[in-house]
């Protein structure tokens, strides 16, 4: 078990490293920060002046290096905007991030769980087709057409919610619904699918031949055999739910961590940007490592695979 921990242990610090490394690399490639930041009708001394004082004067490979070496000593740069502590400007929008996402993520799991559930035991009937249905719709529309749909729906003609900003709970409600549909469009097709499956197999109907109550066998048999694939949807989201809320930030202009990496990526502010994608990087690294562990403990099977895999 500990060599199965290590391996995705060491698997989780590489990914970040290469996330980090490919960042770096195209946000060099993109623009040249100090024309952008001053303008190009700047004076050449005031951009090499500015261009020296963030060290983007130095060879690129030395530059990687002295990135690599402040982030292992807890410095994630500053802003070339205002000289302010990259950590810093983003902590100050978790906050408002996670007011969204979080509620969201609640949404997703209590409508696509038992959703997919409801589907899968009325397999073909009027209910399944009705849920399959919603569940396609809400996974192809983009956030941003949905977000505009109930801003039109919601906001413009009904006038019942506004349509951005974040002055009062109002305001977090029409964001919130449209992150936490097209999730459990999501988690409800997989949901179905793993039940599906799982109500397929030799042993539930062994189960149900004996004897044994319906809701038993589903509560005792189907549904936890079905928790190993939705679980790796729910890791997945909760790994994604700061990149997740770009767009939909964007949209309702609210001001959290996916708006300021907007505004950061427009401003060629390095290191606000390196800081933003260093963090989700390692949240869905984080989310994905835990639910790692929890294959490990919920199929043994796992930790001998990964075990022998390693070998």
């Amino acid at each position: 078990m500990l060599r199965f921990f290590a391996l995705r242990l060491l698997r989780a610090l590489i990914t970040i490293g290469l996330v980090v490394t490919f960042a770096f690399v195209v946000l060099r490639l993109s623009g040249d920060p100090a024309l952008i930041i001053l303008g190009p009708e700047s004076a050449p001394e005031a951009i090499a002046a500015f261009r020296k004082a963030w060290g983007l004067d130095e060879p690129l490979w030395r530059q990687y290096f002295s990135y690599f070496g402040a982030i292992a000593q807890g410095e994630l740069g500053r802003s070339m905007r205002d000289g302010r502590a990259a950590m810093d400007l983003v902590a100050e929008r978790i906050p408002a991030t996670l007011a969204l996402t979080i509620p969201a993520l609640i949404i997703k799991i209590g409508i696509g769980i038992p959703a997919g559930i409801i589907a899968a035991l009325n397999r073909g009937s009027l209910t399944d087709r009705l849920v399959m249905l919603l569940s396609v719709a809400g996974f192809t529309v983009p956030s941003f057409v949905l977000g505009l749909v109930l801003v039109l729906i919601f906001a413009v003609h009904l006038g019942w919610l506004p349509s951005g900003g974040q002055d009062s709970w109002r305001h977090a409600i029409l964001p919130i619904a449209t992150l936490g549909i097209g999730g459990a469009a999501v988690l409800a097709r997989f949901t179905r699918s793993a039940m599906l499956e799982v109500l397929g197999q030799p042993y539930v109907r062994t189960a149900s031949a004996k004897g044994v109550p319906w809701r038993q066998v589903v509560i005792g048999h189907a549904l936890p055999n079905a928790t190993i694939p939705t679980v790796t949807i729910i890791g997945f989201m909760v790994g994604s739910l700061i990149a997740g809320a770009v767009v939909v930030e964007s949209v309702f202009s609210w001001p959290g961590v996916g708006r300021l990496l907007v505004v950061a990526v427009s401003n060629r502010d390095l290191a606000v940007v390196q800081c933003i994608l260093l963090l989700v990087a390692a949240t869905m690294v984080v989310s994905n490592l835990i639910v790692d562990f929890l294959y490990g403990f919920l199929d043994p099977r796992l930790r001998h695979a990964g075990g022998r895999s390693g070998s």
